[in-house]
């Protein structure tokens, strides 16, 4: 059995010296790195996302999220984000790398990044059910005339 594709860029990623050298002293991870370490896994390396793992394609569409506040606090809510054990800069950092790697056209020049501020404000924010607020925003945002991936939950 071939390995999967993001389990070896993962893996290539671990073995890499830049990461080897700043894992064993606690030193700070660059957005990429994070991504890379706790995102790869469901997203990929190229932000495609996986059709049989049900999982949204970032490309050319997840900066559409960043226009709407429920957008962003849906982005603050997808499984991984809130219950990394980032910090709030770490987070905020890791979602604008996104959003300037796999936004597109989606990203347009008025794009507000994202700051620890904001995370820390969302990450406290109750949302119960996040397929649900993604469908609202989802919904909005093609109202708006924005791109929105497909998204493969029933």
């Amino acid at each position: 059995m071939a390995p999967r594709p993001a389990l070896l860029a993962l893996l290539m990623a671990l073995a890499s010296p830049a990461l080897a050298g700043e894992a064993g002293t606690g030193g700070a991870w660059t957005p990429k790195q994070n991504y890379t370490l706790r995102c790869i896994g469901c997203h990929g390396p190229h932000g495609a996302g996986s059709e049989r793992g049900r999982i949204p394609d970032f490309r050319d569409s997840v900066a559409s999220f960043s226009y709407l506040p429920r957008g962003r606090e849906y982005l603050l809510h997808v499984p991984g984000v809130v219950g990394s054990s980032l910090n709030d800069q770490q987070i905020a950092d890791v979602l604008n790398y996104v959003m300037k790697e796999w936004g597109g056209e989606s990203l347009g020049q008025d794009f507000t990044p994202f700051t620890d501020a904001e995370v820390h404000y969302l990450r406290q924010t109750d949302v119960q059910d996040v397929v649900q607020l993604r469908r609202e925003v989802a919904r909005q945002l093609k109202a708006e005339g924005r791109p929105v991936a497909d998204y493969p939950w029933p």
